[in-house]
């Protein structure tokens, strides 16, 4: 798999977005509160992110599935190339304009809401089926990397270049399309409906498929009810009793637990019992939310952030790789843009969720309470997808058109 060059362009390429991403985050969070100090402009840069995923998500995955996907990738690309450089441009003379830099970031949400089904798109069609779980793996891993290292990288970028950062993330989009455009030329075979059904014709194909709806569902609900990332900062301070430098450790133990598991899973050759293994996982998942929730020493949170952050990793392989394999070829668009508004809703949403909880009984209820719902979102899960329960090799998931 990594003598593919086209994998390795697409790796790379991913990285590099990933991490312009990351540091686009945290540089204009800064730079605006530094203009403002207003903390309900932070509120909206992630707004001017999601808005568009959520608006746009019918017609994107029509998009990837109507035009090559090597060039919506280069297209959407190269829009968000010029985002960047219209930051750079914009704010070299030191002053910012509110209204220039958030109409410039819902411009590059929108580029995103394309570019990310897009890219989940292309991975089946530069690696074999044998090889895709571990390519799942490996992207992940590089993924979880990146967006570790990316609030760091920012840090530094600021102290040292303060508004020229965003020159660097000029070059790192010109050196990503550089490598996008190594990727062969990807045409989907047309064999779905091609009328003004064809938009929701994803959506469809999810809700009828017995593997895709339960590993989407199942994704979207533990992570809007179980998730303490939100929380962490509350339990540093509240729980804890520690400082902003055992905050950055806590913060930085899911991404460890997810870059430790997924290598070990691109390592590792494929074993049987996928449905068990991805139930064994979930289950491993809500344990550590509830150790974490209960836990009054650091060692204990951190060990439990870790293991969250891996069994995480091996859910999101396993349930990515069998949406992957479940999908024809001319709906990957379109399922993989439904999977991306489930996650990005799920995120944000599990953020207000985790912050109102807090905020009504505190944090280790809230914490202990969201481990409980994300153990009977599991136990349902089972009851309730026996196909997916019962599937032993990642070989045996079949695309079907219709589900």
């Amino acid at each position: 798999m990594l003598r593919n060059k086209a994998f390795i362009c697409f790796l790379l390429a991913r990285v590099l977005f990933s991490l312009a991403a990351s540091v686009l985050s945290v540089a204009i969070g800064w730079h605006l509160y530094q203009a403002t100090g207003d903390a309900f402009d932070l509120a909206l840069v992630g707004l001017m992110q999601i808005l568009p995923i959520v608006l746009l998500f019918i017609i994107t995955g029509w998009v990837v599935d109507r035009f090559p996907r090597k060039w919506v990738l280069l297209a959407c690309g190269s829009l968000q190339l010029l985002v960047f450089l219209g930051l750079a441009l914009s704010l070299s003379s030191g002053q910012l304009n509110r209204e220039v830099v958030f109409a410039l970031l819902f411009i590059n949400g929108c580029a995103r809401a394309f570019f990310g089904p897009a890219l989940q798109s292309v991975l089946p069609n530069i690696v074999s089926r044998d090889d895709l779980s571990k390519a799942v793996a490996v992207t992940s891993t590089v993924w979880n990397g990146a967006m570790t290292a990316g609030p760091f990288v920012a840090g530094v970028l600021i102290a040292q270049l303060d508004f020229a950062t965003y020159w660097v993330l000029v070059i790192l989009a010109g050196l990503s399309l550089l490598l996008l455009s190594q990727l062969p030329d990807i045409r989907v075979v047309q064999t779905s409906q091609r009328d003004g059904r064809a938009l929701l014709q994803g959506v469809r194909f999810v809700f009828a498929n017995p593997y895709v709806l339960p590993a989407i569902t199942l994704d979207m609900l533990i992570v809007l009810l179980g998730s303490v990332v939100a929380l962490l900062p509350v339990f540093a301070v509240d729980v804890l009793a520690v400082g902003p430098q055992a905050l950055g450790l806590l913060r930085a133990m899911p991404a460890l637990g997810a870059v430790v598991a997924g290598t070990l899973m691109s390592r590792l050759p494929e074993a049987r019992g996928v449905g068990r293994r991805l139930f064994i996982a979930l289950l491993v998942f809500c344990g550590a939310i509830l150790v974490f929730a209960l836990s009054d020493q650091l060692w204990l949170s951190l060990l439990a952030l870790f293991v969250y952050g891996g069994a995480d990793m091996v859910s999101v392989n396993l349930r990515s790789t069998v949406i992957q394999l479940a999908t024809p070829d001319d709906l990957r668009g379109r399922v993989n843009a439904v999977n991306s508004l489930f996650i990005a809703t799920s995120n944000d949403l599990g953020d207000f969720r985790a912050g109102g909880a807090v905020a009504m009984v505190g944090a280790v209820p809230a914490a202990t309470v969201g481990a409980g719902f994300a153990l009977l979102i599991t136990m349902a899960g089972w009851c309730l997808s026996p196909k997916l329960r019962a599937l032993d090799k990642m070989v045996d998931v079949v695309p079907k058109q219709g589900g």
